[in-house]
């Protein structure tokens, strides 16, 4: 009696939970409203199986309460029973997976007009690399990376001299244009995610991941690590920016190019190169003198 009354309390308190819970997702900024969709399907037929189960629970306990002299009926198999719940099981799962596949299939066609934005994961940060004029990302490679090619960057690949470098764990994109975005890892796993855009992928070490969105609103939007990365994982954080496209212009204009950053590099090079030069004449006249006094 009182069990059947504890199984009803349940799915009282499941439901009204779920109607007047205070934690939900944030809102919206992209054009996955198809992510959400899924998700509340996903509610609705779970909760509902639930729902049944728990009712049938609650009616075999009143019903079938022990009584005195009543005789239990022993049934081994029920092959219409089992059937029956073969074919329903099969098409709940088929209503759960179907609906993601259709948003999966549009997840992985990227439009032909987004923007590449390359995104480099490592422990525990991020940077960016944007196309430059020519609108194509130059080629890349984790054994490239060095001092003087943080991104290991190809510099015989003429496609990457005027690729922007964005050595900052801040990103800005324009709103209303579609975003690919390309993932790299220098060392473990990671997962870019911004809960706002529904969207997310892991960056895997020796490949390039990719999935794309159309940011719709304007703003700033936390970057997470949401796979476990390591001791700083939880400090593994970032900023994307939603500008006007005369604004991301003037944040694009800031940043230089992989052949502007070459040409610094060598620039300090020679300076330094100078400076060491100079500082071993120096050294040298100087223990001169200090021979001569000595003698």
């Amino acid at each position: 009696m009182w069990t059947g009354l504890v199984f009803l309390a349940v799915i009282i308190g499941s439901i009204a939970f779920h109607v007047w819970t205070p934690w939900w997702w944030t809102d919206i900024a992209s054009n996955w409203g198809a992510m959400d969709d899924t998700i509340i399907l996903t509610f609705w037929i779970g909760g509902g199986v639930f729902i049944l189960v728990c009712l049938f629970m609650v009616y075999c306990i009143f019903k079938f309460n022990y009584k005195e002299g009543r005789k239990v009926e022993y049934k081994p198999e029920d092959k219409k029973l089992e059937v029956r719940l073969t074919w329903a099981t099969a098409l709940g799962v088929a209503a759960l997976l179907a609906p993601g596949l259709l948003v999966w299939n549009q997840y992985i066609k990227v439009p032909e007009n987004s923007i590449h934005v390359e995104v480099m994961a490592w422990q525990w940060g991020w940077k960016y690399r944007l196309p430059g004029e020519d609108g194509v990302l130059g080629t890349s490679s984790n054994k490239k990376i060095n001092d003087d090619n943080p991104f290991g960057i190809n510099e015989d690949d003429p496609n990457g001299k005027d690729d922007i470098l964005i050595d900052s764990e801040e990103l800005h994109i324009a709103n209303n244009r579609p975003v690919k975005i390309l993932l790299r890892s220098i060392d473990v796993l990671h997962n870019f995610y911004v809960p706002q855009f529904r969207a997310k992928m892991d960056a895997v070490p020796g490949m390039i991941t990719y999935y794309w969105f159309e940011p719709n609103k304007i703003g700033e939007y936390e970057v997470l690590c949401a796979e476990y990365c390591g001791v700083g994982h939880y400090a593994m954080r970032g900023l994307v920016v939603v500008d006007n496209q005369e604004d991301y212009n003037k944040w694009l204009a800031k940043h230089e190019t992989f052949s502007s950053f070459i040409a610094k590099r060598k620039k300090e090079g020679l300076i330094n190169e100078k400076v060491v030069k100079i500082n071993n004449i120096l050294n040298t006249k100087k223990s001169i003198k200090s021979e001569k006094n000595v003698r």
